[in-house]
């Protein structure tokens, strides 16, 4: 008798189920590179489920992966200031730190060593397959892919397993990398004993945002919508996105990207159906269109703005965020680590 394996979005569905039941069994673990400033599609694709998550009750830990900015660039540049505007970001989006664990990978060095026995447990070309790496390295900034890009989806693995983390809210293109880490979870667990879980995805429900340009919003692709953009910036930026000919606006993700992903974005922002907000512009043109984006994101975003205008008046306090939990975080993967090296035969 065959087992039908459930889809992605079916598995999501259960685990919403479970996690309103008995939130104080999941552990989220979930974050960014600092390469830039987050963006639209950061927040409706993982940021505002993070929040949403930790207000129900799951214990949540964010990463600020500064060692990962390397994968793809020869230097991090503007580390310090990208750190401390992501830090902002969180803040006003609604991260407690109170109820949420915010910790930069590079404070962490219990968690990084555990990224090499977890790199024996996978084969090169395992990691040659994963669609998710060859995509960044099309759009890589390096002259010659680096060694550290194949072994992205491991270091994730770590970040990820250090908390045993069992629940990670990820977009469909995060899927890959995230497999690698069940993967690695589960081939530790077979060979040396049962110490991590095997985390679920939780999908967001938003479809990948486009960016300006038509193409994924990315920050590194300059076509995004920051966070911390101005009601100014973002009028300009959305008034330059592309479109197409066609007058008659409909929401149409297949055959119209650029359109469908501005009436997508419109529809996030204002809580409604895109096609009922596509409807509603018709015949009004990419002109209508704009504006309603515009409004509709300017509305939305304005309390976050306000948020993080507050918060950067005090950085002291921003910092003490992350010492706190970096202090946090560093006892956790400590605790994995000495788990693991008995496991292992104090191999480690």
């Amino acid at each position: 008798m065959s087992t039908v394996t459930a889809s992605p979005e079916e598995r999501t569905a259960e685990l919403e189920a479970r996690i309103r039941q008995a939130p104080e069994k999941f552990r989220v673990m979930t974050g960014d590179r600092p390469t830039g400033p987050l963006h639209l599609g950061h927040y409706f694709g993982t940021l505002h489920n993070r929040v949403r998550l930790q207000d129900l009750g799951v214990e949540v830990f964010v990463i600020t992966a500064d060692y990962q900015v390397l994968t793809d660039r020869d230097v991090a540049e503007r580390l310090a200031e990208h750190m401390e505007a992501m830090l902002l970001d969180y803040l006003a989006v609604g991260i407690d730190p109170a109820r949420s664990t915010v910790f930069n990978h590079s404070a962490v060095p219990a968690l990084n060593q555990l990224m090499l026995p977890f790199l024996s447990l996978v084969s090169v070309a395992e990691l040659n397959r994963n669609p998710t790496v060859k995509d960044e390295i099309a759009h890589s900034r390096q002259s010659a892919v680096s060694g550290l890009m194949f072994t992205y989806p491991v270091h994730q693995a770590a970040d990820i397993l250090f908390c045993k983390g069992n629940l990670v809210p990820v977009g469909q293109d995060q899927l890959p990398h995230l497999e690698v880490t069940r993967t690695v979870a589960r081939r530790f667990n077979e060979r040396y004993g049962a110490v991590f879980p095997e985390p679920d995805a939780l999908l967001s429900a938003a479809p990948l945002l486009l960016g300006t340009d038509g193409t994924k919003m990315s920050k590194s692709r300059g076509n995004s919508i920051a966070l911390g953009a101005t009601a100014d910036e973002t009028a300009r930026l959305i008034k330059g996105a592309k479109t197409d000919a066609e007058r008659h606006i409909t929401y149409e993700p297949e055959t119209r990207p650029g359109v469908a992903s501005l009436v997508l974005l419109a529809a996030l922002c204002l809580d409604r159906d895109p096609h009922a907000v596509a409807e509603e512009i018709g015949g009004g043109g990419a002109a209508a269109l704009k504006r309603t984006v515009t409004d509709a994101v300017n509305s939305r975003m304005a309390p976050i703005r306000a948020r993080r205008a507050e918060y950067a008046q005090d950085m002291g306090y921003v910092r003490s965020v992350l010492r706190a939990g970096n202090e946090r975080a560093d006892a956790v993967a400590a605790a994995t680590l000495d788990e693991v090296r008995g496991v292992m035969g104090g191999v480690l």
